[in-house]
């Protein structure tokens, strides 16, 4: 049996005739860069936003043509607006009324400060990023913990694993297996203490590098938010990647988010950090929830003396001085590690601790953020 390589892929590729009915998608330039792991074919074609679901059957003929050579165990395709610098696009759509022969011209930019439309996601009400400045911070920590929390104080909640690079869902929520795929390539999510869960981690290896570039990154983490049963959830978690790069932009500019949680400790670097997480937010106008503090301070478990041993406080004075919420401090404590390398994150395992009641105290201000933002009445929650 041959080995399966990018070039068996594309030479595959290049009978599937583009929109032009002339050349082929290889020909045209749409086909991004192709992964390969475990049998598994990943690569996105690039058309025109505005014709995506016309095209949808060239992207069918292209799944159904990788999934047709040998060694192929599945192949995971989709379309993107995104293409490469200096590509040729595929011919764009005439316009009512306009020649057929006519080759058009672009259409004009919208005017400056319009948003354009954000598809929402059936059954959602509200998705929320989690996002840092940098890595390191406990940011997929906190998310989890908050989903948690989100479910604890009685909405359905599920999660959505955006860190391509680094996917850590199925390790905190101690998740293993692969999802199952139902018709029309819908994925039936995974799920463990009362939450869904979407994670790149459950569909390549764990060792498996993720060597994807900005193309791939966008069309992976659209496939895992709108081709997933996610059912009718009150909210989504985002755990976005650290940083704010392709993952970042992507979730900004193509889904309605409710609003972003931002994630740092409070010493002065991690603070520059979580500043170009909000600037971008803000750019992208999403609304900032707010700020959580973590690894606020250190409680010594035999003395009960306490230690800032990252400082304290730095997060609570950034959000006072932009004007955003402080959510809350989250202490470094060796339960909430423990818990969490367990797969049974602190809000499960210790529902009564005061951890957890940090975690709820979040969530609470949190939901009431993004009621408050929806024009809603953010129900009263009763900690007893």
């Amino acid at each position: 049996m041959a080995d399966l390589t990018r070039d068996t892929v594309l030479e595959a590729l290049g009978r599937v005739r583009g929109p032009d009915l002339d050349r082929s998608i290889v020909e045209m330039k749409m086909v991004s860069d192709i992964f390969i792991s475990d049998g598994k074919v990943y690569f996105s074609i690039n058309v025109p936003a505005e014709r995506a679901q016309e095209l949808e059957p060239l992207r069918q003929a292209a799944e159904r043509t990788v999934k047709a050579l040998p060694g192929v165990k599945g192949a995971v395709v989709s379309l993107t607006a995104e293409r490469k610098q200096g590509s040729a696009p595929p011919p764009p759509r005439p316009q009512a009324g306009a020649p057929a022969h006519s080759h058009g011209h672009s259409h004009a930019p919208a005017p400056s400060g319009t948003q354009r439309s954000k598809a929402g996601v059936p059954g959602i009400e509200a998705i929320i990023a989690v996002a840092s400045g940098k890595g390191g911070v406990g940011k997929s920590t906190t998310a989890v913990n908050l989903a948690l929390a989100l479910k604890a104080n009685g909405l359905r909640v599920g999660i959505l694993d955006a860190d391509v690079y680094g996917p850590s869902m199925p390790r905190l929520l101690g998740i293993t297996g692969r999802p199952q795929q139902i018709e029309n390539r819908i994925i039936v999510p995974m799920e463990n203490f009362g939450i869904k869960v979407m994670s790149m981690g459950f569909l390549v290896d764990e060792g498996t590098a993720m060597i994807w570039r900005g193309p791939m990154v966008q069309s992976a983490l659209m496939q895992m938010l709108r081709e997933v049963a996610w059912g009718d959830l009150d909210v989504l978690v985002v755990d976005m990647p650290p940083g704010t790069g392709d993952a970042q932009l992507t979730m900004a500019q193509q889904v309605p988010l409710s609003g972003a949680v931002i994630v740092s400790t409070p010493q002065d670097l991690a603070l520059i950090d979580a500043r170009k997480g909000l600037n971008m937010f803000n750019k992208v106008e999403v609304p900032v929830l707010g700020i959580v503090e973590n690894m606020s301070y250190f409680i010594a478990p035999d003395t009960g003396n306490r230690y800032d041993i990252f400082g304290h406080g730095g997060a609570r004075k950034e959000a006072e001085k932009i004007g955003v919420p402080f959510l809350g401090e989250v202490p470094l404590t060796i339960s909430i590690r423990e818990h969490s390398d367990d797969g049974t994150p602190v809000v499960v395992a210790e529902p009564e601790s005061p951890q957890t009641a940090v975690y709820l105290s979040i969530a609470e201000k949190v939901w009431a953020e993004v009621k408050a933002r929806s024009g809603r009445t953010a129900p009263a929650i009763v900690f007893e």
